[in-house]
């Protein structure tokens, strides 16, 4: 467990009276977070930090929800002291994590296991059941989901028996232990693969034709419904009021992070940069053709019920896994140092497929991508700065690659490109990317994802924007963003 008190100032916001908690989990860490809202922009206050990772539990990876919980409460505790200290008031608190993964409580309401993560090869094994049931044609026609084979509708069709079962989603669940109360957020539940992406409802028909209890997730809520109050024994183990509400906000973290893309316009790209490279636009409508299945993009749910029209691309999980791996080793090295290395490489080195399966599960990262390249007829230098240029190449080439389907599959026009989160610190990243795309990058904030948490939770308390565009230009103004152009 780790503890840290840093603030990111984005533009200077007041202190004064009112202060928000964002949760935001990631799949390697999470934060708490104290957010606040002024008329000239926003501040976040990190409080508490907190590992994450999946552990191997009888064969099978899974989440240790349950330790995170206390995490949380650890955390929200440490928050309300700090606003205490300074006379504010905490509003409300609002979840985000990572999507697809579920846990699932029994008729009392208790957690029947670990829940899986995504990483876990079972889903995979369901996906011949699964479209054997529901075509993949019409599955897309529906949902407009990008095929993973660890997309919630595989991960349930392993499940031995869903009779008197609930399933929440990740934040979901932390939402109910807070609370009390059973929703399901509507951006995380776009990734189910059960979701319809015109009606923003449940498609019903799929849970009948394979099988699943038609009640088997809580209600729908958008971003920005109350989910309910805290629970008395959560409000004495934090020392937050009974009465503070738990905010519905962007609860897949992409959803939060692109609501805080600092566009002054609307023909703009994203690149959530992360463990995972969410690339895409924000639309009006989802783009539903047999051309935009065939290459595999999705149409999930964002804020205000716009489309967040993007494919998963691989990420920086490749870099963190290359990273540990010669940790292990005995090899530790200095990231920066090994960025500089590669920065001085030559352009048209060897690049992978960052979207491969063989980079899902963790371990033995730098020999995979070696045996890849080799597998192609390349060769890798044995320097591990030719790895991580490697990996910095291959990413850039797949952002362009999927930012041009991207415009050509919906007719949307892109001016330039916004990177936001931890790889909007990655300059060489960010400069490749601008180098292949044709197009100006500019990067950051880092702290996308808890931006956009607290953005919701304040326009709930009618303490911010009404509307996505007035809510980044609150956050653009006054805001330093790192522009790199094509070389």
């Amino acid at each position: 467990m780790t503890t840290a008190q840093q603030t990111e100032r984005l533009p200077a916001a007041a202190r004064g009276g009112e202060a928000f908690i964002a949760v935001d989990i990631g799949a390697s860490s999470g934060r708490v977070i104290l957010g606040r809202v002024g008329a000239d922009g926003a501040d976040l206050e990190v409080v508490h930090r907190f590992p994450n990772g999946v552990r191997e539990i009888d064969g099978a990876l899974r989440w240790d929800v349950p330790a995170l919980f206390e995490e949380v409460l650890g955390g929200l505790a440490q928050a309300a002291a700090l606003a205490g200290g300074t006379g504010e008031r905490i509003t409300s608190i609002g979840i985000d994590t990572w999507a697809v993964d579920y846990g699932l409580l029994d008729a009392a309401g208790e957690l029947v296991a670990l829940p899986h993560s995504y990483r876990d090869p079972r889903g995979a094994t369901a996906v011949p059941q699964v479209h054997a049931a529901v075509g993949e044609a019409e599955l897309y026609g529906t949902t407009g989901l990008q095929f993973l084979p660890f997309n919630t509708i595989y991960q349930l069709a392993t499940e031995p028996d869903l009779a008197g079962r609930t399933a929440l989603l990740i934040p979901d669940l932390l939402a109910y232990w807070l609370t009390g109360v059973q929703r399901t957020e509507s951006t995380n539940a776009s990734t189910t693969g059960l979701y319809d992406a015109v009606a923003g409802e449940w498609a019903t028909e799929f849970f009948t034709s394979l099988g699943l209890p038609a009640g088997l997730f809580p209600p729908l809520v958008e971003p920005g419904a109350a989910v309910g109050t805290l629970l008395p024994a959560v409000a004495d183990r934090t020392g937050l009021p009974a009465d503070t509400t738990v905010v519905a906000v962007g609860s897949h973290d992409t959803a939060s992070a692109v609501l805080a893309v600092p566009a002054t316009s609307a023909d703009f790209a994203y690149i959530s940069s992360g463990t995972w490279s969410l690339v895409g636009l924000e639309l009006e409508h989802p783009v539903l053709t047999e051309a935009s299945r065939a290459a595999n993009f999705t149409n999930e749910r964002g804020v205000d019920s716009s489309i967040r029209y993007l494919r998963n691309v691989g990420g920086l999980w490749l870099l963190s896994e290359s990273l540990r791996s010669w940790a292990d080793a005995g090899l530790e090295r200095v990231l920066e140092e090994l960025l500089a290395g590669a920065a001085e490489l030559p352009a048209g080195g060897p690049v992978i497929d960052p979207d491969s399966p063989d980079f899902i599960a963790p371990g033995g990262m730098p020999e995979r991508i070696r045996a890849a390249v080799a597998a192609a007829g390349g060769h890798l230098p044995p320097e591990p700065s030719a790895v991580v240029r490697c990996i910095l190449d291959s990413l850039a080439a797949a952002y362009a690659r999927t930012l041009g389907d991207a415009v050509r599959l919906s007719g949307a026009a892109v001016e330039r490109v916004h990177i936001v989160g931890g790889g909007s610190q990655n300059a060489l990243l960010c400069q490749l990317t601008a180098d292949a795309t044709g197009l100006e990058v500019l990067a950051g904030p880092v702290e996308a994802t808890a931006l956009g948490n607290v953005l919701i939770q304040a326009r709930a308390a009618g303490s911010a924007p009404a509307t996505r565009s007035g809510m980044r230009a609150l956050l653009a103004q006054g805001q330093t963003l790192r522009s790199y152009l094509p070389r």
